[in-house]
């Protein structure tokens, strides 16, 4: 069916895409239109008892001409809506005005809060952290989808980050690194070997996107524990894109590769590699780190539950 295009709306877009030329050049930020004070000391108050089992509410956010080139996000949640969660998509330029929003929400009603956006809306998703963490209120997770390179460090209230992108990308190419201090579970993936993918594209992928809905309704069961690892890899061209939480360490025993560890965990022998700074194949010595990356809970999608807990 055709979709018809209302002017009012277009209008609307069209003055969003004027407020992303203006923050190129550095002089207006949607999402920080009023001042905010936050430091790395922020107390910042763990979710409530009441939230325990609570189902999560996800603020979804498009890029700018979100409606014609960030349609991805609006099918992301429609099926977090037919997953049983409550998910609202908006433009980027209103990002403080939803953020003050969910703020009153999750004061009236605590639940954890899920931010995803593409492109100029990444960089709403990793600003609306950063409102919450002055407001001392975790967010249980964002997902940056090739966000815009202003996009800032991710704030210490986030428990887990996941950031995909292209980092040849114009449009975005926004490589997000945390924060010092950072203790959330991080995990960055660069799909730019990937030539299939796009900036147009990469929020439409029905395997992010599954994956994505998956670690959504995860949330009230996931424990976010401490000793996380950071992990960040490029992704093979032939490679799956497998969407990790983070990395953890196991120790090497006697007669051990980075081979057989994959192996073991049931992970690629590249992310091995990439993660342990491309170390040969050749045996470990026992009692040496290496950090393999983890779900924190299997996937659904999953054919066979993994042999070693994550």
């Amino acid at each position: 069916m055709e979709r018809i295009i209302n002017p009012a709306r277009v209008a609307a877009v069209l003055a969003g895409a004027l407020c992303l030329l203006s923050l190129v050049g550095g002089r207006f930020d949607p999402a920080a239109a009023q001042p905010i004070t936050t430091s790395a000391e922020a107390l910042i108050s763990p979710l409530p008892p009441t939230t325990t089992g609570a189902r999560a509410r996800a603020y979804l956010f498009r890029g700018a001409l979100g409606p014609f080139f960030s349609r991805g996000i609006d099918r992301l949640t429609e099926k977090l809506q037919d997953a049983g969660i409550t998910a609202n998509v908006y433009e980027f330029t209103i990002c403080r005005l939803i953020a003050e929003q969910a703020i009153k929400e999750y004061r009236e009603n605590p639940a954890p809060i899920v931010l995803i956006g593409h492109s100029m809306g990444g960089f709403c998703a990793v600003k609306f952290a950063e409102i919450l963490e002055a407001e001392g209120i975790r967010a249980a997770l964002v997902v940056a989808i090739d966000p815009a390179h202003v996009t800032p460090d991710v704030p210490l209230n986030v428990d887990r980050f996941i950031n995909i992108f292209l980092s040849k990308s114009v449009l975005g190419g926004g490589d997000v690194k945390p924060k010092p201090g950072y203790q959330g579970h991080y995990a960055s993936f660069d799909l730019s070997l990937h030539d299939e993918v796009s900036h147009i594209n990469i929020e439409k992928l029905d395997t992010v996107q599954q994956q994505l809905v998956t670690k959504v309704l995860q949330l009230a069961a996931a424990k976010v524990e401490g000793g996380t690892v950071p992990i960040r890899c490029l992704v093979p061209a032939k490679a799956d894109i497998d969407l990790w939480d983070s990395g953890m360490a196991v120790f090497a025993r006697p007669g051990d590769s980075l081979q057989s560890i994959a192996s073991a965990y049931r992970v690629p022998l590249w992310s091995v590699m990439q993660i342990n700074k491309g170390a040969d194949r050749t045996a470990l010595v026992p009692g040496e780190r290496v950090v393999v990356p983890r779900h924190l809970e299997p996937l659904v999608e999953a054919s066979a539950p993994q042999s070693a807990k994550h």
